[in-house]
């Protein structure tokens, strides 16, 4: 067995297996999404694919340091100019050096090229979240189920008794709601429908006092038509906060202006509807 052919060829499978779960996970929904949802691709976890990719990543940096160790002097004889003399800083070196520094400071600063793969990443993962079906709060599945209820205001005893007659077992309201659906073979965004059916954020909907997830992703304008406020008089409230927006701005995007965090601003628009 040839060690320096192993290692090379470890470094290849690894670095292909590595782009392919870095693509996976490019496209996948949010992580609030996939785990409310039970995203699967593969019959394996958005959670799988991330222990998977850093798992690999580990792999491909053992097998390039070895790459090297193996390869060293090749390795340094590129470092070496016409005279044969070492020199780290050669033109191809030079080369490298600075377009990987562009890669990394234009990603830093929004540059494009750098910043339309993240542009694109981010309108992927928002159109799959649309398909898969937001949670009514960030990470809801990691709520027990007595809290749960009580932020989506359901009844608690209405819910178990509807989820009994369903087939699903709930152990304790103090289980969260992933752990109701692992253990039932189900979702916590299936529960949840059990639950509370047809109730899909629309026009005209009472405004929650915690943001739902993917609401920083939503503009002023589409926060006022869903819950029915007066756009004038938000924007009004928003400037006399002292918060800067637009009402073509996200959420996203009104926080990174003003230095906050997106939360705060919904929030001040909660505040200034009641």
């Amino acid at each position: 067995m040839n060690m320096r052919k192993v290692t090379s060829l470890t470094a290849l499978t690894s670095f292909v297996l590595l782009m392919v779960t870095s693509v996976i996970l490019y496209i996948v929904p949010s992580g609030r999404v996939a785990y409310w949802a039970g995203y699967r691709l593969w019959s394996l976890s958005k959670e799988d694919w991330g222990a998977v990719h850093i798992n690999l990543g580990f792999l491909l940096l053992i097998s390039i340091l070895l790459h090297v160790y193996y390869n060293w002097t090749p390795m340094i004889s590129y470092m070496k100019d016409k005279s044969k003399k070492m020199k780290v800083f050669t033109p191809d070196f030079n080369v490298s050096l600075v377009v990987t520094l562009i890669v990394f400071f234009g990603t830093l600063a929004g540059l494009p090229p750098m910043s339309s793969i993240i542009h694109l990443g981010e309108a992927i993962t928002d159109k799959a979240n649309l398909v898969y079906g937001e949670p009514p709060y960030g990470h809801a599945e990691l709520s027990p189920f007595r809290d749960f209820t009580d932020k989506v205001k359901v009844d608690l005893e209405e819910s178990l008794a509807a989820l009994a007659q369903a087939g699903i077992s709930v152990k304790s309201p103090e289980s969260t709601m992933k752990e109701i659906a692992d253990s039932s073979g189900t979702t916590p965004q299936r529960i949840f429908d059990i639950i509370k059916p047809n109730q899909e954020l629309t026009s005209g909907a009472e405004m929650p006092e915690e943001a739902p997830g993917g609401m920083g992703n939503r503009t002023v304008l589409q926060i006022c038509k869903m819950y029915q406020l007066d756009l004038k008089s938000v924007l009004a409230g928003l400037s006399e906060e002292g918060i800067v927006v637009e009402e073509t701005q996200t959420m996203k995007a009104i926080a990174s202006v003003n230095s906050i965090d997106p939360h705060a601003v919904y929030k001040a628009i909660y505040t200034l509807q009641k």
